[in-house]
């Protein structure tokens, strides 16, 4: 064999090794987590964006003075179609980001475990892939974000904008902010979302590591299938505890990307908010927010259990066979 072809195959053998860690079936169980919790939950999110972004001086922004008074303004002067402005974006985005999201990290996991996931990742390591995934994940998804933010706060027919700032639906304000703003207008928020990537990170290190010990606490594999009202108390724990740590970057984010705002830049944001609205202009929607955290919860839930499905079929299988053939035993 000559050299050329040894370095040929070499190469190939190489190509091969890394791309076995790619498991799409990660893709397919966190973009069904994401989409189901979004149609689920899309108001809850539609309203947080339209707190955050209310800075008490802009005329155009709605006053609410809480969740019920902002679901009865927005049923009123909208119908309760209002409720799901910018749902298309929003499930498109939560469906590729979850699903991206997980199938990056898991690469990234499954590579570092050299594809044994029996064996379990330290908190600098799972650090380290849910931080690359999210970066990752950012980059190919703000401009969903930027567009979901438009319409969730297109609020009227009759508000006073230009044509060029008014979307009648996803097709049409990627065409407008293409044109009239260019590749910058479908990446603003980029910089407080790259902060942002420490939530999502938080959030799935601290699940990681909770599964993690919980699992050898019971002297059990750490890939073991847990029970639904597992995953939803560590889903449930980790994301509040990420909510409050980085909640800030949530606002900023919002407010960038909102056309009714013209700020130069994301400092000149967090000035503004600083002077305007002092520390809680940082947390506005926040309240709000927390009714969200059913929607990771959903998410995980969901992705957990259909990714363990796709993965191990055959031990599930044989789980129900056990678990017939024990009852049958119990009845002679």
């Amino acid at each position: 064999m000559s050299a050329v072809q040894s370095y040929s195959n070499s190469g190939s053998s190489k190509y091969l090794s890394v791309f076995k860690h790619v498991k799409f079936e990660h893709l397919v169980a966190g973009g069904a987590g994401g989409f189901i919790s979004s149609v689920a939950l899309h108001p809850f999110d539609l309203i947080k964006i339209r707190f955050a972004v209310n800075d008490g001086h802009s005329k155009i922004h709605r006053n609410y003075t809480g969740f019920v008074n902002a679901v009865q303004n927005i049923v009123r002067s909208e119908s309760f179609a209002g409720l799901y402005s910018g749902a298309v974006p929003s499930v498109v985005g939560a469906a590729f980001s979850w699903g991206s999201y997980l199938l990056i990290y898991n690469f990234f996991k499954s590579y570092i475990q050299d594809g044994n996931d029996e064996k379990a990742l330290n908190a600098s390591m799972n650090t380290l892939c849910a931080a690359n995934a999210g970066v990752i994940t950012l980059l190919m998804s703000n401009p969903i974000w930027v567009i979901k933010t438009r319409l969730c706060l297109q609020y009227s027919k009759g508000e006073n904008l230009p044509e060029s700032k008014r979307y009648t639906g996803m097709i049409d304000a990627v065409y407008k902010i293409s044109k009239n703003e260019g590749i910058r207008g479908l990446y603003k928020g980029l910089v407080p979302g790259l902060f942002g990537v420490s939530h999502g990170t938080l959030q799935f290190v601290v699940y990681e590591e909770m599964k993690n010990r919980y699992n050898i606490h019971l002297n059990q594999p750490v890939n073991r299938k847990l029970e639904t009202i597992e995953y939803t108390t560590f889903a449930a724990i980790s994301k509040l505890f990420a909510l409050a740590v980085t909640y800030p970057h949530q606002v900023l984010k919002s407010r960038l990307q909102d056309v009714n705002h013209n700020y130069t830049g994301t400092i000149d944001c967090i000035k503004r908010i600083w002077k305007y609205e002092g520390i809680h202009g940082y947390y506005k929607g926040l309240k709000v927010n927390l009714l969200k955290v059913p929607a990771t919860v959903i998410t995980l839930v969901v992705y957990e259990n259909i990714k363990n499905h796709l993965l191990n079929p055959k031990s599930e299988e044989f789980q129900s066979v056990k678990t017939v053939n024990d009852l049958e035993i119990k009845k002679l």
